[in-house]
């Protein structure tokens, strides 16, 4: 079997989905071969010639040697200058490499001047045309080798966002021209959100062999003829097959999920609720025991804590016995937050950022949207992880359906009180999920125009529409000083991936 994590998503760590299902499969005696095609298939485009030299891309070609090597020798994250420069030089090339192709590439994206990821014809035509991709002459060699090598009869990708979709389906048409007898699978978030979107008819019947909604293990397992066997329990991922010496990081972020699911789940417009999706935790044992065997055999630099909110017993069992690695992750906020003897053993266990979706700072919003925050809460946690020294990646969420411009400038205020508290900061505009109960409540409109398109646009009830709310958040919210100033720090195309390794010990 040949598991692809195809293009295009950051490339400073390994995909840990495809990293699970190499674990699980290979340890029930099935052979499989992993491709990260996404770092390969971007390093491919860097090492290429652009087809026009401004001064600008002159300048970062001659220089991509010395950002690669500071981007991953740590030399890069000593100034913000320096990485700044650094990672807008490796998308400036990546740009001009992709112009003529009528692709709009970067780090993080990869947009198509005529083809839309949300429209399934669109993506039927990636399939069918695979050498007008950016990445066929990467991707043509390199799954010939493999197919020739490894004679893989299914090859399973995993696509997770919008900006892999075009390029999953250029590699699964060229896979189908040119090997017709093996079967094609596909799964991975964004697929799951497809298939658990009300009235889904499959698109792609014909196209695609297996569709897998969810986690893929057990569907895999049967596709390649294992048995499944009772009392199997958890099993760590496996990074070892992957390059991770060339990821865009000062050595090994190693993901790992404790837990699928979240377990509060009752936020309004919450995926995870829509979609289904059971909170499922391993043990607080189990899974510290994965992450001090995975810590001893890869030696990381960094360990990204997967999970939608860290559980408090998790945080609790890594305080009590760390792996020894520095560690960052989402969080809720909980009493746990303003225990300073809490959060300094937290400290001491190698937690080096919280990420914190707060999401406004006006408490009759928070209290409608059932966050269960309480904003005085939130006030003693940022301070009390302020004094033990953990850094704090804060997101905020503007335009829901009960914010006023009043309440958005509740949330300006509440920044600029903790903004010696507040390490970073994630500003986004909320997207009505298409499907959801409340859609139904309002106006709505074409957002992403395409029958695979998971939001809709709406006529806000209070008149706050997605316009107004980024005219208040350039002109207003972000010329704030001391919002300003946090912006400033935040790693830009990297944000939260790379911010941990700005916080000062």
């Amino acid at each position: 079997m040949l598991l692809i994590h195809p293009p295009v998503s950051k490339p400073c760590e390994p995909p840990p989905g495809i990293a699970r299902l190499f674990s699980f499969l290979t340890r029930r005696g099935i052979k499989c071969h992993v491709l990260d095609a996404n770092l390969e298939g971007l390093l491919a485009i860097l090492a290429g010639s652009p087809s026009s030299f401004d001064t600008w891309t002159t300048r970062a070609f001659r220089s991509l040697p010395g950002h690669l090597s500071a981007l991953r020798n740590g030399s890069a994250y000593k100034k913000m200058s320096r990485y700044t420069r650094a990672v807008m030089d490796l998308n400036r090339v990546l740009t001009i490499s992709a112009r003529d192709w009528g692709v709009r590439l970067s780090l993080a994206n990869y947009q198509h001047k005529e083809l839309s990821p949300a429209k399934s014809a669109d993506l039927i035509r990636a399939w069918e045309h695979p050498e007008e991709n950016l990445f066929y002459p990467f991707f043509k060699g390199r799954l010939l080798g493999l197919m020739e090598s490894e004679q893989p009869s299914l090859a399973g990708f995993s696509l997770n966002y919008l900006s892999q979709a075009l390029c999953t389906f250029a590699m699964m048409g060229f896979l189908r021209k040119e090997w017709p007898g093996v079967k094609l699978a596909l799964g991975g978030g964004l697929v799951t959100s497809w298939m658990r979107s009300p009235g889904w008819l499959d698109p792609f019947q014909g196209l695609v062999d297996h569709l897998v909604a969810g986690p893929g293990e057990y569907p895999l397992l049967s596709l390649a003829g294992g048995e499944r066997v009772a009392e199997e329990g958890h099993c760590p991922p496996d990074y070892r097959p992957f390059p991770t010496e060339n990821h865009l990081a000062p050595g090994l972020i190693l993901p790992y999920s404790s837990s699928t699911g979240c377990y509060w789940s009752k936020c309004s417009f919450c995926p995870e609720r829509a979609e289904g999706n059971p909170y499922s935790p391993i043990p607080a044992d189990l899974a510290l025991g994965h992450l001090h065997s995975l810590c001893q055999e890869m030696e990381p630099v960094l360990v990204h804590l997967l999970d939608n909110a860290i559980r408090p017993e998790m945080m609790q069992a890594i305080s009590e016995n760390p792996f020894g690695v520095p560690w960052y992750g989402f969080v809720r906020v909980t009493h746990h937050l303003m225990d300073i003897d809490f959060c300094l053993s937290l400290k001491k266990s190698g937690c080096r950022m919280l990420k914190i979706g707060l999401e406004s700072g006006d408490q009759e919003l928070l209290d409608k949207m059932q966050k269960g925050i309480d904003l005085k809460m939130a006030s003693l946690a940022l301070q009390t992880l302020k004094k033990a020294g953990i850094a704090t990646y804060v997101y905020l969420l503007f335009g829901t359906p009960e914010e006023t411009l009043a309440g958005a400038r509740k949330t300006l205020d509440f920044m600029a009180r903790h903004w010696q508290e507040i390490s970073f900061l994630n500003l986004a505009v909320f997207n009505l999920p298409r499907h959801s109960p409340d859609s139904r409540k309002f106006e709505t409109r074409q957002f992403y125009e395409g029958d695979l398109s998971l939001y809709t646009g709406f006529s806000h009830p209070k008149g706050w529409d997605r316009n107004l709310v980024r005219q208040f958040l350039d002109k207003e919210f972000k010329r704030h000083p001391a919002v300003a100033s946090i912006l400033r720090r935040d790693p830009p195309v990297f944000t939260s991936n790379h911010a941990p390794f700005f916080v000062r010990e």
